[in-house]
């Protein structure tokens, strides 16, 4: 008669031996990369159907300076998001439903931009042009900042659902699962910030700092900024959600 394996229960089944495992037996150590970054995960065994899931997910990139069209831009791109999951196979199949919460998210992209001088900025109705250097008038070419946030709803629930156990139900150490499902973190949010000085022609003789707030030239480009941004807002207001797609490599080991 076959010993029994530390951390499960063995019982003959005909025409195949089922294994049902001690709860919290069992662990398992993974990693993946998915929209959320690199992410690394670890789950436990609840018992034959449900398994519970903790997973940290981080990305950090810098592309540098680079120039598309007149703008100098720097971009980075700044994720770190922390999740808990409810592991469920029906009939203690490898199909599985994952309800969650995502209880931590920061994940933001921002952006730096220098327009280089007589550079065209299209709002809308107008276009204005960015102001080249000048000592003598104290011009200096249009910078803004931007900020993309992921992450409106803090927390956030999530629904996913896959096809492998991230914890084998048998004396396997590996698994590869995949995954795939939303994050319902809200629509994502814009803020832009623009100084310097914007000119109404390309031969720059009407310009203004856009530190001045009185100013006609200024009035009208903060106006026109602003219904950009509104309209930009209200097309993101349609994105609710954040995608969860990856596949994970899993090594499981007894604990008890």
């Amino acid at each position: 008669m076959m010993e029994p394996i530390a951390g499960f229960d063995h019982y003959a089944a005909k025409p195949a031996a089922v294994w049902h495992q001690v709860p919290f037996s069992r662990v398992g150590i993974g990693a993946d990369i998915s929209p959320w970054g690199i992410g690394v995960k670890s789950a436990i065994v609840l018992n034959h159907y449900f398994d519970g899931r903790l997973q940290g997910s981080f990305f950090n990139l810098d592309t540098g300076r680079f120039e598309v069209e007149g703008y100098n831009v720097d971009a980075k791109f700044n994720f770190g998001s922390a999740a808990a999951a409810l592991d469920w196979y029906p009939w203690g199949s490898v199909w599985r439903i994952s309800p969650g919460i995502v209880f931590l998210n920061n994940n933001e992209i921002s952006a730096s931009s220098t327009v280089v001088g007589g550079t065209e900025v299209d709002l809308g109705d107008h276009t204005y042009y960015s102001a080249t250097a000048n000592a003598a008038t104290g011009a200096t070419p249009l910078t803004a900042t931007g900020l993309l946030g992921l992450h409106s709803k803090k927390p956030a629930l999530s629904i996913t659902g896959g096809f492998g156990k991230f914890i084998p139900h048998s004396d396997r150490h590996w698994s590869f699962p995949s995954e795939f499902g939303v994050a319902f973190t809200g629509a994502p949010t814009v803020d832009v910030n623009v100084s310097g000085w914007a000119c109404l022609d390309k031969q720059q003789k009407q310009c203004s700092s856009l530190g001045d707030p009185k100013n006609s030239i200024t009035v009208e480009f903060n106006k026109d900024l602003q219904t950009r941004l509104t309209h930009l807002r209200q097309n993101l207001n349609k994105v609710t959600i954040y995608p969860i797609i990856s596949t994970s490599v899993v090594y499981s080991f007894n604990i008890r």
